[in-house]
C-alpha cells in the first residue's frame, strides 16, 4: 500500500477528489453534545464541587478542594528553577519574539473633531479577565500557553487565568514555567468541559472570565462553542494542517520532513504537497519512506499521510496558488524562488511561510507570530490569534449644537421612514431651526 495518495488536477475528477479530502465535520456527535451539556448545568448549578467531582472522574485527580487545585506563583517559579537551563533560555527567547511581534498588533484609540465640533472616534480597552486553556495529558504544550497568555497580557488584560488538566496529578514543568515567563496571574490544575465551564460561568473559586482561548480536545472544543455568547472564544480548531509550493528545487528531504511535522500530530493531521515538478513529488515520497523509520511517532504519521495526507501534481505555480486558496490552510509553505510574489497572490491561510529555509516548525515556536491559526478552511473569514483579540472597540460619538441639529434632521427623516417616531422625536428635540 502506498504511503500516501496522489492526486492530479489533469484528473476530471480532481476537485471531487480535492473536496472529499479536505473534509473534516468538526461537529461533535450528539453524544458528546449531550455529556457536555449536562457537564456545563451542572458546574452552573453546584460550582466548585461539580468541577471537583468531573476531575476525580475523568482526570483520576482526588482533590479535597479546589484550593488544592490553585498553583501559586510559588509554584509556577520552582517548575522555572527546576528546568533544564537551555530549555529555559529557550522558553523566555521564544516568549520575547511573541512579545515583540505582539506589541506591534496593539490598537490604539483615535478621534477626529467636525467642522462643527462633532467629536467621532473609537476607544479601544482590554478585556477585564481572560481564561486560557492548555492540554493536558499525553501530550505538553508551552507553546500554546506562550502563545495565548502573553498577547492578552501585551493587549492590558489585568488578569489571566490558566487551566491545565493534569492526569493523576502529574504536573508539567515545562507548562509551569511558561506560565511563569508568560504572566499568567491565576493556574488552576483542572481540565475538560468541566473547566470550560468555570471559566465561563465562575464558581467560588473560578472567577468569570470575558473571552476563553486555546485548544483542547472534542469535548473542550464542543464546551468553547457551547458557552459562545456567554463569553467569547477564539476559535473551534480542527486538526493540523500544512500545505506545501514547491518549484522542485528544496531538498526532498526538508519538505519530507515539513510533511511530517504537521503529520505528526495525530491522525487527523493534514499535510498536503503542490508541486508542478513530477519527478521532485517521486523524490518527496521516496525521502518520506527513509525518513519514516527514523520517526517515534511513526504509526500516527503513517495514519495521518494515508487517510488525510496527499502529493499533488498540478499543471504549474499559478494553479499551485489556485489550488492553495482553494485548501486555505492553518500553515502555507512556499518553498519556491519568489516566494514573497507569490504570499502576494495568497488570499486564504492562516500564516504563510516564505521561503526554502522558513520550516513551519518555526512559527510553531518561535518566529514571532501567533501559532494559534485558523484551520479546516476557516482562513476564508478568520484570523490568527492576537493582541487585538483580547481588545475591544467602543465607539464615540460626541455632538455640538450645531452638529446635532444638522444630523437630528438626517436621522429624524430615516426613524420617520422607519416608522420610530420615538427615534424621530428624540432626534427632532435638538434640531435649533
Amino acid at each position: 500500500m502506498s504511503l500516501i495518495r496522489r492526486l492530479s488536477t489533469t484528473d476530471s475528477q480532481f476537485r471531487e477528489q480535492l473536496d472529499a479530502l479536505l473534509a473534516w465535520d468538526s461537529v461533535s456527535d450528539d453524544a458528546v453534545h449531550n455529556t457536555v451539556r449536562d457537564i456545563i448545568a451542572d458546574v452552573r448549578r453546584r460550582g466548585d464541587q461539580a468541577v471537583l467531582e468531573y476531575t476525580a472522574k475523568f482526570d483520576r485527580l482526588q482533590l479535597a478542594s479546589m484550593q488544592d487545585a490553585l498553583l501559586s506563583h510559588d509554584d509556577l517559579s520552582a517548575s522555572l528553577e527546576r528546568i533544564p537551563a537551555a530549555r529555559r533560555t529557550a522558553l523566555e527567547a521564544a516568549a520575547g519574539r511573541i512579545r515583540a511581534y505582539a506589541e506591534r498588533q496593539k490598537m490604539a484609540s483615535w478621534q477626529y473633531s467636525e467642522a462643527d465640533g462633532t467629536v467621532l472616534g473609537q476607544q479601544v480597552a482590554p478585556l477585564d479577565r481572560a481564561g486560557v486553556y492548555v492540554p493536558g495529558g499525553k501530550a505538553a504544550y508551552p507553546s500554546s500557553v506562550l502563545m495565548n497568555v502573553i498577547p492578552a497580557k501585551v493587549a492590558g488584560v489585568p488578569e489571566v487565568i490558566m487551566v491545565v488538566p493534569t492526569p493523576d496529578g502529574v504536573r508539567n514543568d515545562l507548562v509551569l514555567a511558561a506560565a511563569a515567563i508568560a504572566g499568567v496571574d491565576k493556574a488552576l490544575t483542572i481540565g475538560g468541559a468541566q473547566a470550560v465551564a468555570a471559566l465561563a460561568y465562575g464558581t467560588e473559586t473560578v472567577p468569570p472570565v470575558d473571552k476563553i482561548t486555546g485548544p483542547g480536545n472534542i469535548f473542550v472544543a464542543t464546551a468553547k462553542r457551547q458557552v459562545f455568547g456567554r463569553v467569547g472564544i477564539d476559535m473551534i480548531a480542527g486538526p493540523s494542517e500544512i500545505c506545501v509550493v514547491c518549484d522542485g528545487k528544496t531538498d526532498p528531504a526538508w519538505i519530507a520532513a515539513d510533511l511530517f511535522s504537521q503529520a505528526e500530530h495525530d491522525e487527523d493531521a493534514q499535510a498536503i504537497l503542490l508541486s508542478w515538478d513530477a519527478d521532485f513529488i517521486d523524490a518527496v515520497e521516496a525521502a518520506m519512506e527513509k525518513l519514516l523509520a527514523e520517526m517515534p511517532r511513526e504509526p500516527i504519521i503513517r495514519s495521518s499521510l494515508r487517510e488525510r495526507g496527499a502529493l499533488v501534481l498540478v499543471r504549474d505555480e499559478q494553479e499551485a496558488v489556485e489550488v492553495a486558496n482553494i485548501i486555505a490552510p492553518e500553515h502555507l509553505e512556499l518553498s519556491t524562488e519568489n516566494a514573497a510574489e507569490l504570499a502576494a497572490q495568497i488570499r486564504h491561510a492562516g500564516a504563510i511561510f516564505m521561503g526554502r529555509y522558513t520550516a513551519e516548525a518555526l512559527g510553531d515556536y518561535c518566529a514571532g507570530p501567533n501559532h494559534v491559526l485558523p484551520t479546516s478552511g476557516t482562513a476564508r473569514f478568520s484570523s490568527p490569534l492576537g493582541v487585538y483579540d483580547f481588545q475591544k472597540r467602543t465607539s464615540l460619538i460626541g455632538c455640538s449644537a450645531q452638529g446635532a441639529s444638522a444630523l437630528g434632521k438626517i436621522a429624524a427623516e430615516l426613524a420617520h421612514g422607519e416608522g420610530l417616531t420615538a427615534h424621530a422625536h428624540s432626534a427632532e428635540a435638538r434640531i435649533s431651526d
